[in-house]
């Protein structure tokens, strides 16, 4: 009789070697498909820093949606709110109808989110394919044959197939942000939300991220929001765009209306930032 050790081994942790080495997922790992998100009336402050004054927006599902303004203006507070990493000190979020910020609620069932980090938040001592592969294999979502099939496809989408063998730490600061989007890619969210994606890269890698990013709206049916104070880099990406400005929204359109808004706030916006408001990449 062969040893059974390693069988004991994985049953210990919940699954059978036929789980855990096949081509086979849990039930709740289904594809990714867009959520509704309101938010009325945030409001949240810091000792005495009001940072978020009644914030109110409506993202819809599969909507492509940025929040742009200034650093200071509580773009990646509202953010953390969205994903429950902060507590409104009065207000609500509803996701697909569901209040978040009650007592006790949890996020929606079935709902699944995933952040990319402004520093990309991978680790270095790991492999392109392990670095996305990660969550997959601590959660035990999938058998091992069905995981590497989903690092290729998640890193095909992001434009680095075959690089799963590659070390995080050779990589550029483009590269690694892909690989970030990848890994979020893994757990088939139906909410991606970037926080500052294009912070640390040079216009041409911004510009092939933006790509990148598109190319995702295309193929992937989820709701994306993203935070930046890169004016360029929202407006060739978004639906629509909202602007806040010392802890409000003084300003939600599409590209087209925030370019030709009035409102003096977003006109100082665009003609201070170093891109100006071109708004279109090639």
């Amino acid at each position: 009789m062969k040893p059974r050790g390693n069988f004991w081994s994985k049953l210990a942790h919940g699954f059978t070697p036929s789980i855990m080495e096949g081509d086979s997922c849990q039930i709740g790992y289904t594809e990714s498909r867009g959520v509704s998100i309101q938010i009325e009336n945030l409001n949240k402050s810091f000792g005495g820093n009001h940072v978020l004054r009644d914030v109110s927006l409506n993202i819809e599902p599969g909507e492509t949606f940025s929040i742009i303004g200034p650093s200071g203006t509580g773009k990646s507070v509202l953010l953390k709110h969205i994903v429950k990493l902060e507590k409104a000190d009065s207000g609500r979020i509803l996701i697909n109808g569901q209040d978040i910020n009650q007592e006790q609620q949890e996020m929606p069932q079935d709902f699944r989110y995933s952040m990319v980090f402004q520093s990309s938040a991978l680790f270095n001592s790991l492999t392109v394919g392990e670095n996305v592969g990660l969550w997959l294999r601590e959660k035990r979502i999938c058998g091992e044959i069905r995981i590497r099939r989903i690092i290729r496809e998640k890193l095909r989408l992001v434009g680095l197939e075959r690089k799963e063998d590659m070390r995080t730490s050779e990589l550029s600061g483009g590269m690694k942000k892909r690989v970030a989007i990848a890994r979020s890619l893994a757990m088939n969210p139906d909410l991606i939300l970037y926080d500052e994606p294009t912070a640390e890269l040079d216009p041409v890698t911004s510009d092939e991220l933006a790509r990148v990013i598109m190319d995702l709206k295309r193929e992937v049916n989820l709701t994306t929001i993203i935070v930046s104070h890169d004016l360029n880099f929202a407006l060739y990406l978004s639906d629509r765009v909202a602007m806040m400005h010392d802890g409000q929204v003084v300003a939600i359109g599409t590209p087209e209306e925030i370019k030709k808004s009035q409102n003096p706030v977003v006109r100082k916006f665009i003609y201070t930032t170093t891109k100006g408001i071109q708004g279109e990449r090639d």
